[in-house]
């Protein structure tokens, strides 16, 4: 299966990429010659693999009957001070929250996301160091 995302140069130094019919601006900071039109392209990353291990997560804790629960995931990056600069360690916070959460259905629902199922960690593994935490009702459990 392949993908393709078509990004077309618009002016100054804004993009705009359709992304699965959607469409998603990226621009650079204003120092850059930008005008903060969207997002940069770097930090995108990050949203992407919140959002792939989120995905799993939801899908997961579904199909294990955890409900009630509200969950945000942090993510953090620290980057490399020489070029290319590329981020060398990401800390992921998954932080849940609810009444009657089952810990170890969250540990596990995390774990398989983070060490099996999300595409996006899997290839950022690959080149930057990922570090899990997770918090239930603000404990970190892990």
């Amino acid at each position: 299966m392949s993908t393709t995302v078509k990004t077309k140069w618009v002016g100054d130094m804004v993009f705009d990429a359709e992304i699965n019919g959607h469409h998603l601006l990226m621009d650079a900071d204003p120092e850059w010659g930008g005008k903060n039109a969207g997002p940069r392209p770097k930090p995108l990353l990050l949203a992407a693999l919140a959002g792939c291990s989120g995905l799993d997560i939801v899908s997961i804790l579904n199909k294990m009957q955890e409900k009630d629960y509200t969950f945000e995931i942090e993510s953090e990056a620290e980057s490399t001070s020489e070029y290319p600069i590329t981020y060398h360690t990401i800390l992921l916070k998954f932080l849940f929250t609810g009444e009657t959460l089952h810990q170890d259905k969250i540990v596990k629902a995390v774990t398989l996301s983070t060490e099996r199922y999300c595409g996006v960690s899997a290839m950022l593994k690959k080149s930057t160091n990922i570090i899990v935490k997770i918090f239930i009702n603000g404990k970190e459990v892990i």
